[in-house]
């Protein structure tokens, strides 16, 4: 189990520590593009864009971080709402929300595998990957359509294993009840990522990473994302996982690695999903990011990564009940 310390929300220091700096780094980005407007240094076009962007924060970091602060069913609940609306975007840009059968399917397999969080059911949760492929294979096969068949399946499966499978494992962390300084890291840490990307690929340039695929991505970009984010888990992560054997400082090195580039694997893996179907964004309800999707991405396998890393060291929940629903 991570080391939680006696107390209530605020007791262990990290998570203080996190949600004051997340505070202090939107006040002082919205002073300088106060700035920024009021000097007459940035295009007007770009400033809007600044706005926008920090707006959308303003109304993202309550909804991302209250969740995780307000306690395990809240946090779990946020995941499945989370996963559920980054579906939706995937199925109306894919097509395959006309595949009503699959795509109901999808979503049973969303909520079952969150219930399974919920409930600290482990074997349901992890046993739910399988045969939610082995029904997704056959829900259509009854309809006797095989044209498309491929395809269709395909493309359901990839969403369960994204959506469900692969966000479920940020939900069943908090299980853990030192679950809240860890998932507050991830969730900056994969924020900071993009950020630390985009200012590195601006200050240095240099060769495109794959240009194909997201042209504005630099070699430098994903390198420097790669230092700071890798400093600072590592940095974080040994405060959260201190007398344990992850507590190792080359392990924790490896897990700040794992989250910057596992974090760049999602933002690729939807750059490609995009430039294959030819759109920019996988919606517009985030003014100055796009979609969820586009927001989230970085979690789909980090999320899972880092599960399996920290569970293999240290373990989830493993000294508190376990299915607390459907248990005896």
């Amino acid at each position: 189990m991570i080391p939680n310390p006696e107390g209530g929300v605020f007791a262990h220091p990290v998570t203080t520590g996190i949600i004051v700096a997340t505070l202090a780094v939107l006040a002082v980005s919205g002073l300088a593009i106060l700035w920024l407007s009021k000097s007459g240094r940035a295009k007007p076009e770009f400033r809007r864009e600044l706005w926008l962007r920090w707006a959308s924060w303003c109304v993202l970091l309550p909804l991302m971080l209250g969740p995780v602060l307000l306690g395990r069913a809240w946090t779990i609940g946020a995941v499945t709402v989370l996963s559920l609306l980054c579906y939706r975007e995937y199925a109306r840009a894919t097509g395959l929300f006309r595949e009503r059968v699959l795509s109901a399917t999808v979503v049973i397999g969303i909520l079952a595998v969150n219930f399974a969080a919920l409930d600290h059911w482990y074997g349901f949760f992890v046993a739910l990957w399988p045969l939610m492929a082995c029904l997704l294979a056959v829900a259509t096969i009854p309809l006797d359509r095989p044209a498309g068949y491929i395809q269709r399946v395909a493309l359901a499966i990839l969403a369960f294993m994204l959506f469900g499978a692969g966000l479920s494992h940020l939900g069943y962390m908090a299980n853990d009840p030192g679950y809240r300084p860890l998932v507050l890291l991830l969730l900056t840490a994969v924020a900071l990522n993009d950020v630390a990307a985009f200012t590195s690929g601006k200050l240095i340039g240099g060769a495109k990473l794959v240009p194909a695929t997201s042209p504005n991505k630099t070699v430098s970009g994903s390198l420097g994302a790669v230092i700071v984010t890798t400093t600072l888990v590592a940095f974080v992560g040994g405060a959260i996982f201190r007398g344990t054997p992850l507590a190792n400082p080359v392990w924790l090195v490896a897990m700040g690695a794992l989250v910057s580039i596992a974090g760049q694997m999602g933002d690729l893996l939807l750059s490609s999903i995009k430039r294959d179907l030819g759109i920019k964004d996988m919606g517009t309800v985030l003014p100055g990011h796009g979609g969820v999707l586009d927001r989230f991405n970085s979690l789909l396998l980090v999320a899972p990564a880092i599960f399996h890393l920290v569970g293999y060291f240290v373990g989830f929940g493993l000294a508190v009940p376990a299915r607390v629903i459907t248990g005896p």
